[in-house]
């Protein structure tokens, strides 16, 4: 389930140009990739001297807020420029109307879905590695950033959605203490992605593991990132997530930790998927709901 895209032949002659500037020719193919929720472009282009970068570009027309998006992901970038794992920025446009992104071009496959042992336990070491990077101070606090997401269950209690599990019912108030409680426990000065999806990674030919897609930064928790990634596990499939808790332990969370990041993130989805559809991104509410199953799942998996 992913979101509806432009496509590069959709993108106006000045982003074009720009592009063809930055890549030092004109791009002569353009392979759209369906991944993600942007209602912007998102190509994985070549250029007639066979130069390759992947590029994304959106405006105002397509969403409000993507823009804004795509200016902080250039930042994040920027900040992160020396780091393995995240592909290097290379150009970009803003004209203040459309925002066009142009980055390394990345070489690789998505974690399969439904998930698997090997590729999560490749995409743990990857988060292990980038749990050691401290974030730039000027980033947003997760605790900060995260304090409404985490705060949803009281919504859902004082007005219940249709059909709510009733294990969930059952439990509003300690999910809502649980969540609330685990919120100052994400402070910490961690690089953290904040929106770890299949989508949003890259396993390359020798096994490593390229994070994608960075608007959503922040400065936390070192295991946070992992604990949410979680979610994302359980919506694929089966796998048993059990056996790699001791990753997560690896970098400062305890149990409590792990099940009142999903208990957050629980009430968030649910909440989200109720609300009005957001302009150009059509899908995004129902894959809200179908997470906040899977999310719900896990924790009655975790807490017996």
């Amino acid at each position: 389930m992913f979101g509806v895209r432009l496509s590069w032949k959709d993108l106006p002659e000045p982003v074009h140009v720009f592009v063809a500037e930055a890549l030092g020719s004109p791009v002569v193919s353009a392979r759209s990739q369906p991944a993600g929720f942007s209602p912007g472009s998102a190509d994985r282009v070549v250029t007639g001297t066979g130069r390759r970068a992947f590029v994304k570009a959106v405006s105002t027309a397509q969403n409000p807020d993507t823009p804004a998006l795509h200016r902080r992901e250039a930042v994040v970038l920027t900040d992160l420029a020396d780091v393995a794992a995240v592909p290097h920025l290379l150009a970009v446009h803003d004209d203040g109307e459309w925002v066009a992104l142009v980055v390394e071009d990345v070489e690789g496959r998505h974690p399969r879905l439904p998930w698997t042992r090997d590729d999560l336990v490749r995409t743990l070491d990857t988060l292990s590695d980038l749990a050691t990077v401290r974030a730039p101070a000027s980033w947003p606090a997760l605790e900060q950033e995260l304090e409404g997401e985490f705060s949803c269950w009281r919504r859902i209690a004082d007005d219940p959605p249709p059909g709510l599990d009733p294990w969930v019912a059952g439990r509003l108030r300690e999910l809502d203490d649980l969540a609330r409680r685990t919120l100052p426990r994400l402070a910490g000065e961690a690089v953290t992605h904040t929106d770890l999806r299949a989508d949003n990674l890259l396993v390359d030919a020798h096994g490593g593991v390229r994070v994608v897609d960075w608007p959503w930064a922040s400065r936390g928790a070192p295991w946070f990132d992992a604990a949410s990634l979680l979610v994302n596990v359980r919506w694929s499939g089966e796998l048993d997530v059990r056996p790699h808790l001791s990753r997560l332990a690896e970098l400062g969370a305890g149990e409590t930790d792990v099940v009142g990041v999903l208990a957050g993130l629980g009430g968030f989805l649910l909440d989200a998927s109720r609300r009005p559809t957001k302009a150009g991104l059509p899908t995004l509410r129902a894959f809200q709901a179908s997470q906040a199953e899977a999310t719900v799942r896990l924790l009655r998996e975790l807490q017996g």
